[in-house]
């Protein structure tokens, strides 16, 4: 049942199986798509690809706007949804907040590309 299927690419583990268009692991839980596998491995030495709640694709020195309303710990008013923060910068944050940016009013934070659209 499992010979013609690739092990996991990230815990190497023999036992995966199929659902559906994708291939699971049932160790780590990784999910993927056996047709891509390989690009995956080329992809993972380069460069990181940061899409913003839309699906653009960011890069550093964008422009984003912010798309919800933002509670930050410590202010009693959050960031409003309109807010254009300029001049980002992607970087490998916690939590999946991958922007670190200044936003005016509130000073350098980081923020989840999720909660932005590229302006």
């Amino acid at each position: 049942m499992n010979e013609n299927l690739p092990p996991c690419p990230k815990c190497s583990c023999e036992y995966t199986y199929e659902m559906n268009a994708l291939v699971v692991c049932p160790e780590c839980g990784h999910e993927w798509v056996p047709g891509e596998s390989g690009t995956e491995g080329g992809d993972a030495g380069g460069e990181r690809v940061v899409k913003d709640s839309v699906g653009n694709v960011l890069q550093d020195g964008d422009s984003v706007v912010v798309v919800k309303a933002l509670k930050v710990k410590g202010s009693p008013s959050g960031i409003k949804a309109g807010t254009k923060v300029r001049n980002i910068r992607l970087v490998d944050g916690v939590d999946g907040h991958d922007i670190d940016c200044k936003v005016d009013g509130f000073g350098a934070m980081q923020l989840k590309s999720s909660v932005v659209k590229k302006a």
